[in-house]
């Protein structure tokens, strides 16, 4: 994997260059993750050299310290708070490891407690829009109708759609083979209709989209290279609009959408994580707040106690 150069002060980059690739060969994070983590590293390093900090083998659990309180008067999100943190913590640890430095600098800090956010979904009606939206004969339009049945029957991540090559693809058996976070492989369920779409788009869609240089990506743009992440979030977006859709819709909207719907629809909680790719059961159970406010939702909408109460109020 080749990374980015560290862009840490001095004698700080070359003790994270080490760290990053140290995980990216031995944990098999993916490429986005690193990047965050350097980006993150960097940002500790300037604000320990500005503090007269010269490398990391001199940084003391107070100075560590400094610089979380110093993210606490930031704008930043609990998740970016607590990533940084952890960036730091493994580097630390992976210091100590590989005795660079007898002890852990950020054995006392502690992280911020993440918020249970609910996902924001789709309901059933506006994805059967959504996926209907692209129309036409045409390679594009048979593309983005196959992405979206894809996107939606099997809840992959953005970067897993978007990686997808051929060789991961068995249509007649309506399989996918994808390879997740930490490139661990999982054997992924297509669905009857997203099969079909698939099968449309390699016949008579992606051959028009080849060229001479084009791999084996499933999924190309007019260029004949993969679709990128930006790529795919404007296709989702544009036919959103298109099926009239008024929701801010992200493409991350057809994960939480895929997974809501097999939960309400009945299917296991394990089956879920399985196919979600999740390695805690405790990340696919936010699922299950999503059904409980919607059973909420509708109790406040239908239940006659809730009506009569309403026409009290008028």
């Amino acid at each position: 994997m080749r990374l980015e150069p560290s862009r840490a002060p001095g004698a700080f980059a070359n003790d994270i260059e080490a760290f990053l690739g140290f995980i990216g060969l031995e944990r098999g994070l993916s490429p986005n993750t690193i990047a965050a983590y350097r980006r993150d590293l960097d940002q500790a390093s300037a604000f320990l050299a500005g503090r007269g900090i010269k490398d990391l083998r001199s940084v003391t659990a107070a100075e560590a310290a400094a610089w979380v309180q110093s993210l606490s008067a930031g704008e930043y999100r609990v998740t970016s708070l607590s990533r940084k943190i952890s960036a730091l913590r493994m580097l630390a640890r992976f210091l100590v490891r590989e005795r660079i430095r007898e002890d852990d600098f950020t054995a006392l800090l502690t992280t911020p407690k993440l918020g249970r956010r609910i996902p924001h979904t789709l309901t059933e009606e506006e994805m059967a829009r959504l996926v209907a939206a692209p129309v036409g004969g045409d390679a594009r339009a048979l593309r983005d109708r196959a992405l979206l049945e894809l996107f939606y029957s099997s809840g992959l991540r953005v970067s897993e759609l978007g990686a997808l090559t051929l060789q991961q693809i068995d249509a007649e058996q309506g399989f996918l083979r994808v390879f997740g976070k930490g490139s661990k492989e999982r054997v992924v369920p297509m669905g009857g209709r997203a099969s079909e779409a698939l099968v449309v788009y390699l016949t008579a869609g992606r051959p028009l989209l080849v060229r001479p240089h084009t791999r084996s990506h499933l999924f190309l743009n007019h260029r004949g290279r993969a679709l990128s992440r930006v790529g795919l979030w404007q296709i989702v977006k544009a036919h959103a609009r298109r099926a009239g859709i008024t929701k801010n819709v992200k493409p991350h909207a057809l994960r939480h959408s895929f997974a809501t719907h097999l939960l309400t629809g009945g299917a296991d909680l394990r089956a879920i994580q399985e196919m979600l790719g999740h390695a805690s059961i405790s990340t696919t159970q936010i699922y299950t707040a999503v059904e409980a406010q919607r059973l909420l939702d509708q109790h406040a909408k239908f239940h006659p106690r809730n009506r009569e109460k309403g026409a009290t109020a008028n």
